[in-house]
C-alpha cells in the first residue's frame, strides 16, 4: 500500500513505517500529525485518485527529528568587473515516520 500525498507544497510518495524528509512544520519531536490532502492511494489492486483530494482519506505520521539540509553555496560574479558575492543557505528540515494510511 502506498499513496501521494501534498505535505507543505510538495507532492510526496509514502508507504506505511518509510522515513521521509519534507521541509520544517510544526511539531515536536515525537508528536503524530495528520495530513488530509491525499492525491492517490494504492492498496494493492485497487487504486483511487482524487479530484483533487481523496475523500475520507488522511495519512497520519509521527515527527522523528528538526534539522538543517545540506548547505547551498550561491556565487555570483561579473567578468573583469571586480564583483563577486558568495553566499549560502541551508534550508530547516524535518523528518517523519508513516504511521499509518487511511483510505
Amino acid at each position: 500500500m502506498y499513496a501521494i500525498v501534498n505535505i507543505h507544497g510538495n507532492q510526496t510518495k509514502v508507504e506505511p513505517d518509510a522515513l521521509i524528509v519534507v521541509p520544517l512544520l510544526a511539531g515536536e519531536p515525537g508528536q503524530s500529525l495528520t495530513f488530509d490532502q491525499v492525491l492517490m492511494v494504492c492498496d494493492g489492486d485497487t487504486i483511487s485518485v482524487g479530484q483533487p483530494y481523496v475523500k475520507g482519506a488522511s495519512l497520519t505520521a509521527e515527527v522523528v527529528e528538526h534539522f538543517r539540509g545540506p548547505k547551498l553555496r550561491i556565487f555570483k560574479f561579473k567578468r573583469r568587473k571586480d564583483y563577486r558575492r558568495r553566499r549560502g543557505h541551508r534550508d530547516e528540515r524535518t523528518r517523519l515516520r508513516v504511521t499509518g494510511i487511511q483510505a
